[in-house]
């Protein structure tokens, strides 16, 4: 049956114990809806836009089990004009200009506009896009795509500029306990008419491996309890049980407790430490028990600074890169550079004398919070500049064989000063050389 066909009619086959937990549990409104505050929270364009029933074309983007279809019937049970879906996967070109002559009729002979759901429409090719286009900008549809790429490289630019793009992101851990509690709860439509004691690191571990996936979570968490028996009247499901439904073992990590501080530790110790094998194994384990991917990534940029600075100027580039990466591709494709950065930092020679500069470099502005800017380094570029001896004295290096001349650039209070002290480690050995031989 069609996702749609009984979208209006809240006690259709919603009630239907046969369709798996996570098609039951389907919100039916906005109300009902978990998570994506920041797209349809209170006061924001899209709630009130479905609110108001004045939706204009949207392409709702993001991973597996984050709602896009739940959005869409959610409009489908509020919209007063005709919903129509497809579904690019089993859908052709033939399928789509049957859509839209229904929609020109209905728009023709009785006003009424059409909301067309397309589901995976990156699995359209271009003429299948090109198809739909005239549609859409002649208002015939107004058009609901969901998609699990990124529609700025997967959905021709003419759809793009007339849409409206809404990214959703991953659930986290708490939303996802919530949302299997609500269906433990609910006897209509959930697990509810069964009495289940299920323990919280059970709970914990399925919204863990689940990574944000509302369904998957809910797919599991069905399977748990129909597969436990029933002793004294009670199906109790521990974290054994748990791990079976999702055919993954728990990992011993707590992300707020030792492990978490434990492990990120391990991780920067094997960067420091040159050993690319150990950083890759805590790597692994940080994104396999379901760690914060970016902390991992703002941690490699800390370091690559840290440990290796100028020894290697191209691994805090690599790690920014990396963070980058995963905020574009996202996991799991993500590990990939997550782990390419990681190999490189610990591959390269290290130093720590950026950090020890900038430390020592503050220690002295705090001793020296009075000091001034030398006469000859003030800006003397505004009218009567000079007159109060701005720049007077100032020698431009360019104007000088090699682009150099010794001045003071430092307060007075700190002539001598010296905090950046480069080591003979890699690159920064040639900086050594340079600065050394300037004096």
């Amino acid at each position: 049956m069609d996702l749609f066909t009984q979208a209006n009619n809240q006690d259709g086959d919603n009630n239907n114990h046969s369709k798996p937990l996570a098609a039951r549990m389907r919100p039916q409104t906005l109300d009902e809806f978990m998570g994506q505050e920041k797209i349809v929270g209170e006061g924001k364009l899209l709630r009130r836009a479905i609110q108001a029933d004045r939706l204009q074309s949207v392409i709702f983007y993001g991973p597996p089990g984050t709602g896009k279809t739940t959005l869409a019937e959610i409009i489908a049970n509020t919209t007063v004009a005709e919903f129509e879906s497809l579904n690019a996967v089993t859908s052709g070109v033939k399928d789509l200009r049957e859509v839209i002559e229904r929609a020109k009729e209905r728009r023709g002979m009785y006003s009424k506009a059409t909301v067309l759901f397309i589901d995976e429409i990156h699995r359209f090719n271009k003429s299948q896009q090109d198809a739909l286009l005239p549609a859409v900008e002649d208002g015939t549809v107004v058009l609901i795509g969901a998609t699990t790429e990124n529609p700025y490289f997967e959905v021709n630019s003419p759809l793009i500029s007339r849409s409206r793009i809404f990214k959703l992101e991953k659930l986290n851990a708490s939303q996802i306990i919530e949302v299997m509690e609500r269906a433990l709860e609910n006897e209509e439509k959930g697990l509810g008419r069964y009495e289940v004691e299920i323990s919280s690191d059970a709970l914990e571990h399925l919204a863990d491996v689940a990574n944000g996936d509302a369904r998957q979570a809910l797919n599991a968490l069905e399977l748990a309890v129909l597969t436990t028996p029933t002793e004294g009247g009670v199906k109790t499901v521990d974290l054994e049980v748990a791990e079976e439904s999702i055919q993954q073992k728990a990992i011993n990590y707590d992300q707020s407790g030792d492990n978490h501080y434990d492990t990120i530790s391990a991780f920067v110790k094997s960067l420091r430490g040159s050993d690319p094998d150990a950083a890759l194994y805590w790597l692994a384990k940080m994104i396999e028990a379901g760690e914060d991917p970016m902390f991992i990534a703002r941690r490699m940029i800390v370091h690559a600074a840290e440990d290796v600075g100028n020894a290697n100027p191209h691994a805090l580039m690599l790690a920014v890169s990396a963070a980058e990466a995963l905020e574009y591709v996202g996991l799991p494709e993500a590990r990939i550079p997550l782990a390419q950065a990681a190999i490189y930092i610990a591959s390269v020679p290290k130093s720590n004398a950026v950090v020890n500069a900038i430390d020592e470099a503050m220690e002295a502005v705090k001793s020296n919070s009075t000091s001034g800017v030398p006469s000859h380094l003030k800006d003397a570029h505004y009218s009567g500049a000079e007159d109060l001896g701005n720049g007077q004295g100032y020698k431009y290096p360019h104007s000088y064989p090699g682009n150099y001349v010794k001045q003071q650039y430092l307060p007075d209070e700190l002539t001598a000063a010296e905090f950046y002290s480069p080591t003979n480690n890699g690159h920064e050995k040639r900086l050594k050389k340079f600065l050394d031989s300037l004096d």
